[in-house]
């Protein structure tokens, strides 16, 4: 199979990313597109020169399921309908790229994993941090590195959430499936297990949701099963952008800065910093990969599953406002 044929359901802005990065994958060709706004498809041309002229474009997914020859699909719609996207097409025997969260609950992650499984096909969650030479740096040092054991993680995601998508469908319940924990947020949750490998034991959360129809702000910590504890924070009613991580060693500290990643052993004045690396990898090369069985998926549906159970537990202790088990068997 010379190149893997992609069609595209959702257009919206985030569709703009991802075609991006196929164009520069040669083993990649996008050959429909579908969307059930009309103007999503001009304006992701206005955005995406490079892609070829009067591409299909279609209303329903479903039809283009049914005419167009692919052999995968990356869903970029709105959180709630990503299960029935997923599931239509991995039953139609593609394979299937997803923007986060992969579903809003953890029912339908393990439903994921077993339609996965059945089909055979390669499941990705764009989760592009995992790919990013400076995380990959922070999870070496953990696991294979100096730093020895992880003894305590704090994490801050701020943004103005809450302004920035009034009246958008990420307010809305029925389509976002929750607020910022599980939009942007969802980005951190899966950062600091994947990186760390710990699993959320004991959740206590609080959340401020303002005017809003879902949650805003989050205000967390956590016991994990090896002992390592977590303290997160959402802000989706910030004055500006933030994002940081600090991971506390046994034998060192990590700061993830806005993007800069600085580090430090116990009774060492030098700092260690990620070495320079090629081009930054993303979810959509290792799809195109993982699809024609070049390398294994990097950003699996099983870590999906993580992140949904851990972020059902945080939306249930901020609802009786009292510490909650995390529900892992």
């Amino acid at each position: 199979m010379s190149k893997i044929r992609v069609g595209f359901i959702g257009c919206g802005n985030v569709a703009t990313r991802h075609a991006l990065w196929l164009l520069k994958i040669p083993e990649a060709q996008i050959v429909a597109l579908c969307d059930i706004d009309p103007g999503a498809f001009e304006r992701l041309y206005q955005r995406v020169p490079g892609l070829v002229p009067d591409l299909p474009r279609f209303s329903d997914y479903r039809q283009m399921l049914d005419t167009v020859e692919l052999d995968a699909v990356q869903v970029l719609t709105p959180h709630t309908l990503h299960f029935e996207h997923i599931t239509n097409s991995l039953e139609r025997g593609l394979h299937v790229l997803v923007e986060k969260p992969m579903v809003c609950t953890s029912e339908q992650a393990r439903a994921v994993i077993e339609a996965k499984d059945r089909a055979g096909k390669a499941v990705v969650v764009s989760y592009q941090r995992r790919y990013q030479e400076n995380f990959r740096f922070i999870r070496d040092l953990l696991n294979d590195g100096p730093m020895g054991k992880v003894q305590y993680v704090s994490g801050l995601l701020g943004q103005d959430w809450l302004n920035l998508f009034r009246n958008t469908w990420r307010h809305d319940p029925g389509l976002s499936g929750g607020g910022q924990i599980n939009d942007s947020g969802s980005h951190l949750l899966d950062i600091v297990m994947w990186a760390t490998g710990a699993r959320p034991q004991n959740v206590y959360a609080s959340m401020e949701y303002f005017d809003a129809p879902v949650d805003i702000n989050t205000a967390l910590t956590a016991r994990c099963e090896d002992g390592v504890l977590l303290n997160l924070a959402i802000v989706g009613n910030g004055a500006e952008w933030r994002d940081e991580i600090t991971f506390w060693a046994e034998n060192g500290v990590i700061y993830y800065r806005d993007g800069q990643v600085t580090a430090k052993l116990r009774n060492q004045e030098a700092e260690l910093i990620p070495p320079a690396g090629p081009d930054p990898d993303n979810p959509a090369r290792n799809f195109i990969a993982a699809c024609l069985g070049d390398e294994p998926v990097k950003s699996p549906p099983e870590d999906a599953l993580k992140v949904a159970l851990f972020t059902e537990t945080i939306w249930r202790s901020a609802q009786t406002g009292s510490p909650q088990t995390v529900a892992w068997d």
